[in-house]
């Protein structure tokens, strides 16, 4: 008589040495707009276990802020623990997720643009969706100003100032206004770490 286990269809060969070559936290990368590449961003972060950690390799002009948002409660929710590593760009709805990892890093050529958040309408819009959409709008933006600010647990009046003026923001910036930390272009001992046993 065969074991319930025996029924069980092996591993496969690649998902063995993936496991086997797995030495530290997960790695995803949030590349190009969020919008375009919300579906594969979501299933990627639902790929990480609740409570575990994970680094995120930022190089994003942003896009929706609904998108941002939905990433930023996926990984609170989840008590996911990331690490941000901005290899490029991180504007816009892409702070919103840069801001929630609990560690952010930058290099001295990392790149990100704050300002106030944009919004168009499909052509054929009916002046009363348009005017509801503006009031949702409005305190939409006031309510994600707010969230910013609390994820990157400072004061509002620098992150305000760079939104208001459209500011694209140095890492040397970031670091000074205690936002990030920074990285030389070198590797991170962090990332090469064995896993305890």
């Amino acid at each position: 008589m065969r074991s319930r286990d025996s029924k069980r269809p092996p591993k496969a060969h690649d998902e063995q040495e993936q496991d086997q070559e797995r030495t530290g936290p997960l790695e995803l990368a949030i590349v190009g707009d969020l919008t375009d590449n919300e579906a594969d961003l979501t299933d990627r972060l639902l790929g990480v276990e609740p409570g575990a950690e994970c680094t995120i390799y930022f190089d994003s002009p942003g896009g929706s802020p609904y998108c941002g948002m939905s990433l930023v409660t996926l990984l609170r929710l989840r008590g996911i623990r990331a690490t941000a590593v901005v290899t490029g760009e991180c504007s816009s709805a892409a702070l919103w997720p840069f801001a929630a990892c609990e560690r952010r890093l930058v290099t001295p050529f990392s790149v990100f643009l704050f300002h106030p958040m944009k919004w168009q309408s499909e052509e054929h819009i009916g002046i009363r969706e348009a005017a509801e959409w503006s009031r949702h709008f409005a305190e939409l933006e006031q309510e994600m100003d707010v969230l910013l600010c609390d994820l990157f647990g400072r004061s509002a009046d620098q992150i305000n100032e760079w939104s208001r003026t459209h500011r694209y923001v140095t890492g040397r910036e970031m670091v000074a206004a205690g936002l990030a930390e920074l990285i030389d272009l070198k590797p991170l001992p962090t990332l090469f770490e064995q896993p305890k046993p």
